[in-house]
This record gives structure tokens, C-alpha cells and sequence, in this order.
């Protein structure tokens, strides 16, 4: 009987357990002869269990005779301390060859309490390495990156998460583990679910991809857009490949698209400006001119374009608008027809403050009352009105309306729509001077 087994059925089951370890692993008696040798072993040296069990050490066979003594010394040495002892060592494989490998070995007591032997576990140093690396980066994915890495499990929730996710999230790492990414994400959830589905199913996409995202944090929501990279991940320790889940890299990169959009839009409306002055120039009526710069700046900006002239009044004192123009078409429709506007109305705002009013529907009401109040197109949800000046007089308002598929208007937004009232204003002005 060997010095682990205690009958025939406990080493048949002690020498399958040793077989099936991934790591190669080998036991000697207190005298230094080998009790034990696996599989693994037998692959690393090429030894079998035949030929190595029973040898005393190592000398003459899987070491050189030179080192002998010295392996031989430190290995048993284990069982004279407690806990674990590493060494490196430079084995012969059994064509000769010399592998180099690093060892985890510690004394095994016996019965008495008394040393009776030492295991050792051993691998080849470059797999060990290779281990050791890849503890070294799983631990620093999480830890330090300095982009969001999360380990998302297969029914799509957080199961992993480092810090720079956590920060990207606004909040702990704690907090976003097993929750649903819709908790999460108040848009884009499902274009970066059906991505996970997709690796899950089918493996990662051949490049990253960019996902524009609306977080919810604790100081509200962030619109924010992602670069993000997918790798699946599966078992290694089953015969077919079993899906536990999705590593999922992103990094923000929110300034610099936001950037090449604005960029883009920037260009795009110059380009408009350009493109309306050109047709413009070609309108013998000055009134026409500015219908045609009111078509180009409604493109890519807005649903609807309201253009009101200021007309006399019968009461002294009091401002009137009359409908010069729309685009497309609303009611009241072009002509000489005044707009009853309320109090306090944006456009009537504009007029006083000689500048721009941005106004939205509130919040949780309906659209249709708060356009219809204003005398508005009932779709109408953000709206931008803008002074209509040439040589230092008012000559209307101008105004932008858009639906709720769109965003409110900006500051960005207000110095184009005043660039547009500038060369309206003198279209209209000239108009009125051709009347004179």
C-alpha cells in the first residue's frame, strides 16, 4: 500500500483524481521514493507512471547527475516546514530534452502526525507564466484600465464590473451587479442587448462598434456615445465550447463625436446658407428671396418655419404680425391676415428683447393645447423665435418649430436661426422699399 492509499478502492479513486488534474504532479515517501506520478507528468517529461514510480529522487533519469543532489535536498525539504515551498528547476525529459519548471511542493503527514512524505505539483514555467498573466491582466482589467470592462453573464446582466464602468455608470460596483441593463440605460438598451445576444449566439463582431447611450445617474440623465467591444466568453474546462457569458470593453468617446457632429452640422448649414443665397439672387421679388432662404433653413433644423411681419396697428401704441409666410404651408396661410398672438408670447418676446426666445412644451402635458395656445402647428414641442432687424429697425419675427422626435433648441441652434433672420430682414426690408 502506498503512503496516501488506506485499501485497494482508495487508490484506484486517489490515482483517478490524479489523472484528471490539469497540473502534473508527482509524491514521494519519506525516504524520497516516488509513490505517485500522473498524467500530466507524463505528458510534460514523457516518463510514464511505470517507469518513474518507484525511483529514489530524480538522480539519473530526470535530472542531471550535477543538480541531482541539490533537487533532491530542496524538495524533500518541504516536509521539515510548514505551508508551501516554490522552486525552479531544470528537469530531462525522457528524449533528452530539458524543460524548465516551476514546482509547489509541502510535506504530508502521516497517521502520527509525523512527516511521511512530500507532493510536489509542477508545470512548465512559460505555462505557469502564461497563468500568471492572465490572472495578472484579468486582475487589472478590473482594477486599472482606464476604459469600462464588464463581464456580463447570459441573461445580459452585470456580473462583473471594474471601476471605470462603475464611474461611466455613476455609481458603485456593487450596485450594478445582476440588475438589468434597462435599469441602467434609459435609451440604447436595446441596441447594445441585441449586440450581447448577438456575441452570445454568434461571436464577436469582426470591429468595434458605437453605441450612443442615455445613462441614469444620480444627477440625471447623460447622453453619452460608447466605443465598445465584445468577446465571448466560454468554459475551458468543457468538452464543447459553453457560453458563460460577455466581456464587454467601451470607452467614451462622447467629445469627439460630438465634436465631428457639430463639425458636420456646421458644415451643413453653411453650406445651406450658401445654396439659399445663390437661388435667392435669382428672384427678381425680394419677398420670394426670402421664401426661398426660408426653404433651405428649414432643412435638417426643423418641422416648420412661421414668418410674421410687422404691420401697422389700428390702436396706437399696439405691435401687430401679419403672416408673410410658412413653410410648408399652416394655417392662416400667407397673405395679410394678423396672427393673434397672446401676451407674453414668444415671438412677441423676441420683438422686446431685440434677440432670440427658446421655448418647450412643459414636460408630462400635452402637446397639442400648448401649440395650440400660441397658434402654433399642433405637432409642435420646441420652438426658437428670433427678431427679424435691417438698418437698425424691427421688421418681424421669424420663427422655428419642432416636434417631439427632435431635441430642444440650443444656443448653437439660436445664432444660426439669427444668421437666417439677418438675411431675411433685408430681403423683407428691401421689399418694402420697393413698395415705397
Amino acid at each position: 500500500m502506498s503512503a496516501f492509499g488506506r485499501g485497494e478502492t482508495t487508490d484506484d479513486l486517489l490515482a483517478a483524481l490524479l489523472d484528471g488534474m490539469d497540473a502534473a504532479l508527482c509524491a514521494f515517501d519519506a525516504d524520497g521514493v516516488i509513490t505517485h506520478w500522473n498524467r500530466e507528468a507524463e505528458r510534460i517529461l514523457g516518463w510514464s507512471a511505470a517507469e518513474a514510480v518507484g525511483r529514489k529522487g530524480f538522480a539519473g533519469w530526470a535530472v542531471r547527475a550535477a543538480d541531482a543532489q541539490d533537487v533532491q535536498d530542496r524538495l524533500m525539504a518541504a516536509q521539515d516546514v510548514p505551508g508551501r515551498q516554490v522552486h525552479e528547476f531544470a528537469l530531462l525529459t525522457k528524449d533528452g530534452g530539458r524543460v524548465l519548471v516551476r514546482t509547489q511542493s509541502a510535506g504530508v503527514p502521516g497517521a502520527d502526525g509525523k512527516p511521511s512524505g512530500v507532493y510536489c505539483a509542477f508545470s512548465e514555467v512559460h505555462a505557469q507564466i502564461d497563468l500568471e498573466r492572465s490572472i495578472a491582466l484579468s486582475e487589472a482589467l478590473m482594477d486599472d484600465a482606464s476604459w469600462g470592462v464588464v463581464l456580463v453573464d447570459v441573461d445580459l446582466r452585470p456580473a462583473v464590473v471594474n471601476a471605470h464602468a462603475a464611474r461611466a455608470f455613476g455609481t458603485g460596483r456593487t450596485a450594478l451587479l445582476g440588475r438589468p441593463l434597462g435599469e441602467l440605460l434609459t435609451q440604447g438598451v436595446e441596441e447594445l442587448e441585441g449586440a450581447l445576444q448577438h456575441v452570445l449566439a454568434e461571436g464577436a463582431p469582426p470591429a468595434p462598434v458605437e453605441l450612443w447611450v442615455s445613462v441614469r445617474t444620480a444627477e440625471g440623465v447623460r447622453r453619452r456615445c460608447w466605443r465598445c467591444g465584445f468577446l465571448r466568453l466560454a468554459s475551458p474546462l468543457a468538452e464543447e465550447p459553453v457560453p458563460l457569458g460577455v466581456g464587454w470593453l467601451f470607452q467614451d468617446v462622447t467629445e469627439a463625436r460630438q465634436a465631428q457632429l457639430d463639425t458636420a452640422q456646421l458644415r451643413f448649414r453653411s453650406q445651406q446658407l450658401h445654396r439659399s443665397g445663390r437661388v435667392a439672387a435669382e428672384c427678381e421679388d425680394p419677398v420670394e428671396a426670402a421664401g426661398v432662404r426660408l426653404d433651405f433653413a428649414l432643412a435638417g433644423f426643423a418641422e416648420h418655419a412661421l414668418l410674421d411681419v410687422l404691420g401697422q396697428s389700428p390702436e396706437p401704441g399696439r405691435r401687430r404680425l401679419v403672416r408673410s409666410a410658412a413653410s410648408p404651408p399652416v394655417l392662416p396661410g400667407p397673405g395679410s391676415l394678423p396672427v393673434r398672438y397672446g401676451a407674453g408670447h414668444p415671438a412677441l418676446q423676441a420683438l422686446d428683447r431685440i434677440g432670440s426666445v427658446r421655448a418647450s412644451a412643459p414636460r408630462g402635458e400635452a402637446d397639442a393645447p400648448w401649440a395650440r395656445e400660441r397658434q402654433w402647428p399642433e405637432d409642435a414641442v420646441h420652438a426658437l423665435c428670433t427678431v427679424l432687424r435691417s438698418r437698425g429697425r424691427t421688421v418681424g419675427a421669424l420663427t422655428f418649430l419642432r416636434g417631439p422626435s427632435r431635441p430642444a433648441f440650443e444656443r448653437a441652434d439660436a445664432e444660426y436661426a439669427e444668421e437666417v433672420a439677418a438675411r431675411i430682414a433685408a430681403d423683407l426690408d428691401l421689399a418694402a422699399a420697393y413698395s415705397r
